[in-house]
């Protein structure tokens, strides 16, 4: 019987689920390369609670709880801002929102450059407290020892170069990357270290598509692009861009949606019946019997 929660919607409490379910798993998902080349490229979105774990979870392999709830959830100026405390609990509660999906957990900023000890007690941490099934952390040939460290350990990593958004600072802001045949050179290494490091996968973020392509035929593990090339292994999006809950649309998103529209819309004729005093009607209050 698994131990995964579910959202029973019609209580909003939590229950357990009354039939055995099984998670995709890290080595399923690594397996979905063969011999350079993945015919069914891998899904990946973005979720920071319960409920919407719970809403993407049939439709996606991967499931991302990442540093970017900084931004999207407490209005943060960037992802440096975000503590481990944080990651555990919304991972924690993607866990318990899905039942399909493998769960990757963004380490945040801090908690794993120091060494490979350093990654390993808080990576350990991470998973034993939320139920995850990977941790992700960036930089390349840089964390290709760490990487080695944590996998020999029982600790499947997920990789990210390119545009690594912890690095922001020293990148000096959020430009494409790869421009340059020093830094195309770079971005193709760092990949190939960290797969070489034993990484299932490694999100290439904010590359030049030729970069990106060519990193994906340099490695033997997945590769996931957000703002890359339809040729990577796999996608990812930060499910609020592409659901349209944002004014701001970054280049590399497809706007599949246009929630926050919707959700101010319906404010508005909320806010329109309270004043009317047409809400709460009769279909909405308890009578005499």
């Amino acid at each position: 019987m698994s131990t995964t929660f579910q959202l029973d919607t019609s209580t909003s409490r939590s229950h357990p689920t009354p039939t055995p379910l099984r998670r995709v798993t890290i080595p399923a998902i690594r397996q979905r390369k063969v011999d350079g080349v993945t015919a069914e490229p891998v899904v990946m979105l973005t979720a920071y609670t319960a409920r919407q774990a719970q809403l993407l979870d049939e439709h996606c392999d991967l499931i991302l709880c990442g540093d970017s709830l900084g931004q999207v959830i407490y209005g943060l100026p960037s992802s440096l801002q975000v503590t481990l405390e944080m990651m555990i609990a919304h991972g924690a509660a993607v866990v318990r929102g899905s039942y399909h999906a493998a769960v990757v957990i963004d380490m945040p900023f801090g908690t794993y450059e120091a060494s490979p000890q350093q990654a390993f007690t808080n990576a350990a941490r991470v998973l034993a407290e939320t139920g995850a099934g990977s941790v992700k952390l960036e930089g390349g040939a840089a964390m290709a020892e760490t990487v080695a460290f944590l996998t020999q350990r029982g600790i499947p990593v997920m990789g990210h170069v390119g545009l690594t958004p912890q690095a922001v600072n020293v990148l000096g802001g959020y430009n494409a990357r790869g421009r340059s045949d020093v830094e195309a050179k770079k971005i193709v290494a760092d990949a190939k270290a960290l797969s070489d490091a034993g990484a299932y996968a490694v999100v290439i973020e904010g590359v030049v598509e030729p970069i990106a392509i060519a990193a994906t035929k340099a490695v033997s593990c997945l590769t996931i692009g957000i703002g890359a090339s339809a040729q990577c292994d796999g996608q990812v999006l930060v499910t609020e861009d592409m659901m349209g809950m944002f004014e701001r649309v970054p280049r590399f998103v497809k706007r599949y949606a246009a929630m926050a529209e919707t959700i101010s819309e319906a404010v508005a004729q909320y806010a329109a019946d309270v004043r009317a005093r047409s809400f709460p009607g009769i279909e909405q209050t308890y009578q005499p019997k």
